[in-house]
């Protein structure tokens, strides 16, 4: 297909055909155009001779994870724990300039759990259902969850470096953010191509800073936390780029990575319910 398209571009007319003599595919053209056809196949494949995204593509694949849907669940109970404890939730969890003075360091994970409204949950949850999904797949739903929660933390972060007091930031977009700066540097995993990494890093890149102008700049959205977050994701996917692959998805790395994402958010909350009780 990839002959026949170059073919196609030159004016030479071509059929795909299969031969059941033992043949195979083979590219039909007629006896005036066979020397121009022949000529433009190896000028094809003399520019492309070290292009390797294809079979690199088939190496690691585009996978969904479906245990997004756990995050999802997560995310919904969250919320309704907190509406239904009529925002003490909030009061205990949510981001807030007060946390260099009280030393409340678990705000910036636990903030990542809670949401304004049911609007601003769909938001996330329809967002983030989808990227978060594919980096899971991508890098293992472990790494995935980890550094995609440590994202939020940066942009929590950055929220409290920027923002004036009061301050009070809360909502899973950071993670979100951070999700979609993982799978705009997904393509260094071909780093050991130069030519195909190359291009297919940029266009990575590219692509992701488009779709985080998009998602993220909203004028009625925390854009600072926005910012952290997808430029947290990107720093924390080069990293995962350059593990080895006995550390990559589907491994006892990754398992680990995802048991500890679990208890720093246990953790988290454990510390803000007792303040809050306290």
């Amino acid at each position: 297909m990839d002959w026949s398209l170059a073919l196609a571009s030159q004016g030479i007319e071509v059929t795909i055909d299969f031969q059941e003599s033992g043949l195979g595919w083979v590219l039909l053209v007629s006896t005036e155009q066979q020397a121009a056809a022949v000529a433009t196949i190896r000028q094809y494949r003399l520019e492309n001779r070290r292009w390797a995204l294809r079979q690199q593509w088939r190496e690691w694949g585009v996978t969904f994870h479906w245990g997004v849907l756990a995050w999802c669940w997560v995310m919904i109970a969250m919320h309704w724990l907190a509406e239904a404890g009529g925002g003490n939730l909030e009061a205990v969890g949510a981001m807030s300039h007060t946390v260099p003075a009280t030393g409340e360091w678990w705000r910036l994970f636990t903030a990542t759990m809670l949401h304004a409204d049911v609007g601003h949950l769909a938001a996330n949850v329809s967002t983030g259902i989808v990227v978060l999904g594919l980096a899971m797949g991508r890098y293992g739903a472990g790494w995935a969850l980890l550094t995609t929660l440590l994202a939020g933390g940066i942009g929590n972060l950055a929220g409290l470096g920027f923002h004036a007091a009061p301050y009070r930031g809360l909502g899973a977009s950071g993670v979100v953010m951070g999700a979609l700066g993982l799978l705009a540097v997904q393509s260094l995993a071909l780093w050991r191509h130069p030519l195909a990494a190359r291009r297919s890093w940029l266009t990575g890149v590219l692509a992701g800073g488009l779709l985080f102008v998009l998602l993220g700049l909203s004028p009625r959205s925390d854009v600072v936390a926005h910012t952290g977050g997808f430029f947290g994701g990107l720093g924390l996917g080069v990293l995962l780029n350059l593990l080895p692959e006995r550390y990559g998805g589907g491994t006892r790395a990754d398992r680990l990575a995802g048991a500890t994402a679990i208890v720093l958010v246990a953790i988290c909350w454990a510390l803000a319910l007792s303040r809050g009780s306290a």
